[in-house]
């Protein structure tokens, strides 16, 4: 078989039957292929050349339009083109000419429509532009507005299906042109700062109250040491007692010092409440305690006048003082209205009604009712509803408070009250949240983690045991002072009473005592001789409710009488029930029988402690007060008795009848 021995165009032989100008056809062949490749290659660049053509004609603006880089999304390209004025109707588009494509044709369109997405730049700026087309960044609403966008996978598209601002688009994206736009972190409404002119004036007096009350424990104190020191060496000073004047030196010091370790100076536990004595007590007795055993250690000899006069003296005399502060503090509130906190009450309409209302009437606890949440849009007597549970954060910045107030509601659970919080710390808010448990002092609860959830315990109340005897003891040894240093005060108003109108000067009357045993009550008559005779001619005259009988002007009360109520001398005679058993210092009021015959369930529980010459109700309002906030404060008395509770008492119980309010 011959072999042609020419050479190919690649510079090797090949044989004859191989070139496929030997083949039978293979000229013809190949030169139809090259032609289907020229054609397919011109066909590609006049498509490109007719799609930029329409680009800028078709477009509103024509080529005076600048491109944005990337492609708009059509609901935000709507939007953006409602939101521009009407330009000029574009000139009519120019139809495309149907193009024959063979098989290979259409696989070529299909590659060119493939986008492939770049890699945005960390620095979000545009990754490139075409040549020969300079154009302007976008503006910031063209950035926002505009996005990359991926064409959908599946089959090819035909070409008249495709608008011209689409091809536009896709040929700008696979060009560089595209712009990536980092999604921008929504803005948060803007709130006011945290330290507004309401919450300086709030930091203002708690400062000063705390620093009035640090600057009078210590002059407490030295004056407490001084006086030790007097009563024990004199006025000389000598080798023997100069350790005792270091020691009434050191005395201010060592006990202020030990009421922040008691946490007395918290705010916490100041201006409301009897937390406050009890921890001035525990410093006094922890600091005497200590002198105790620190002595005995050391072996160190240490004065008993100067100690007994010492240490109680500065812890008395710092249990005083802090009342008469508190008590200014009170009284300012109640009259000006200054040093109160502004609160925003959260519940259901009937609960922050109340609570309003108690707040109002008890003034000395610093809350002032500025405005009110609720669960659902509604409204409160005599408060302002600023929102629902979902805009607490903004009324609370609106009615410019410092305190929020939630009261029971199932809507707000432990995570809502989490959330809360975390908006409320933000702009230093206070959250209070309100305990269903009605009148069950702090002393008595204590939160305990059950598998790490905080559990809340509550105590039996203290009605027997040492601390009943100690106040026993305490009832007897107070009775027998008073009636000792009360006598001539006693003597005078019995013959003031004699000499007015006749009869006996003391007057008896059964009264029901503890677990419902009936003793027999001593007081001064302040009513003619016939009183009780009169008083079913008087019943229907009765100015309070329930099972008491009060008349503001009783005709049956006599002149002294009527100065013996005003003052509350005429219960003074009660010391000698208080020495024989029947009654106590302080407890809730003694109850005639009639009025526990219609006791309710509740109220029975007033009967298991002594009652007392004064309480709860006496330093409250007296006979001001309705009968069921009278047995209220009994039955908050009963639940939450204490010795520093009774001190509380005593001390309010003699600026109550000092001013002598509510009693008739």
């Amino acid at each position: 078989m011959a072999v042609d021995s020419g050479r190919a165009r690649d510079g090797f032989h090949r044989p004859a039957h191989l070139r496929p100008e030997d083949r039978p056809g293979g000229l013809r062949r190949e030169e139809r292929t090259n032609a289907l490749r020229r054609e397919e290659r011109t066909g590609a660049v006049q498509r490109r050349e007719h799609r930029a053509g329409l680009r800028w004609e078709e477009r509103p603006g024509g080529a005076r339009q600048e491109r944005s880089g990337g492609l708009r999304r059509p609901e935000r390209q709507s939007n953006a083109l409602q939101s521009t004025p009407p330009a000029a109707a574009p000139p009519p588009a120019v139809a495309k000419e149907p193009v024959q494509r063979t098989e290979p044709v259409q696989r070529t369109e299909t590659v060119e429509r493939q986008v492939v997405r770049r890699r945005p730049s960390p620095m979000g700026a545009t990754t490139g532009r075409r040549a020969g087309h300079p154009e302007r960044l976008p503006s910031a609403a063209a950035r926002t507005a505009a996005a990359p966008v991926s064409p959908a996978p599946g089959p090819p598209v035909p070409p008249a299906l495709v608008s011209a601002q689409l091809e536009a688009a896709v040929e700008d994206a696979v060009g560089g042109a595209a712009t990536f736009v980092p999604a921008t972190k929504p803005q948060e409404e803007h709130l006011e700062p945290a330290r507004t002119p309401r919450h300086r004036a709030r930091w203002a007096w708690e400062g000063r109250y705390l620093r009035t009350l640090l600057l009078i424990d210590s002059v407490i104190g030295v004056l407490a040491g001084l006086v030790a020191f007097e009563v024990r060496f004199g006025s000389v000073l000598t080798n023997y007692n100069t350790r005792y004047a270091l020691l009434s030196a050191l005395l201010p010091v060592a006990f202020t010092a030990t009421l922040a370790a008691n946490r007395a100076y918290e705010k916490r536990y100041l201006f409301v409440g009897t937390d406050e004595y009890q921890r001035v007590l525990r410093a006094g007795l922890g600091l005497t305690a200590a002198t105790i055993v620190g002595a005995y250690a050391a072996e160190i000899q240490i004065a008993r006048g100067w100690f007994a006069v010492a240490l109680p003296l500065v812890t008395s005399g710092c249990l005083v003082s802090r009342f008469v502060l508190r008590q200014l503090l009170h009284r300012a509130r109640k009259t000006r209205g200054a040093c109160m906190r502004r609160v925003v009450v959260v519940g259901h309409g009937l609960a922050v009604e109340a609570m309003t209302t108690q707040l109002c009437r008890e003034r000395y606890h610093g809350l002032k009712v500025v405005g009110a949440c609720l669960a659902e849009e509604g409204s409160v007597p005599g408060v302002p509803v600023l929102g629902t549970f979902d805009e607490i954060a903004g009324a609370v910045r609106r009615a410019r408070a410092d305190t929020v107030l939630v009261l029971s509601c199932p809507e707000l659970d432990g995570h809502a009250l989490r959330r809360l919080a975390w908006r409320l710390e933000r702009d230093d808010i206070d959250l209070i949240v309100a305990s269903t448990l009605i009148d069950v002092a702090g002393s008595r609860t204590t939160i305990r983690p059950v598998d790490g959830l905080p559990m809340l315990h509550v105590e039996h109340p203290t009605l027997t045991g040492a601390r009943r005897v100690l106040k026993a003891v305490v009832d007897r040894v107070g009775a027998v002072v008073l009636l000792v240093v009360l006598s001539p005060l006693l003597a005078g108003l019995a013959l003031a009473v004699r000499a007015e109108s006749k009869g006996p000067v003391l007057f008896r009357q059964v009264r029901v005592g503890k677990d419902g045993r009936e003793f027999v009550i001593v007081k001064f008559r302040t009513m003619h001789t016939d009183a009780e005779a009169r008083l079913a001619e008087l019943r229907h005259l009765n100015e309070v409710d329930g099972a008491l009988f009060k008349l503001r002007n009783d005709p049956r009360v006599t002149r002294v009488g009527r100065f013996l109520r005003k003052f509350s001398l005429d219960e003074l005679p009660q010391l000698l029930n208080v020495l024989g058993g029947s009654m106590s210092l302080v407890g809730p009021r003694p109850p005639l029988p009639e009025e526990v015959a219609v006791y309710p369930d509740d109220a029975r529980r007033r009967l298991a402690v002594r009652p007392g010459m004064t309480g709860l109700w006496q330093v409250s309002g007296r006979s001001d007060l309705s009968w069921d906030e009278a047995v209220r404060l009994d039955l908050q008395y009963v639940e939450n008795w204490s010795l520093s509770l009774d001190l509380v008492i005593m001390l309010r119980t003699l600026s109550a009848v000092t001013r002598g309010a509510g009693a008739y």
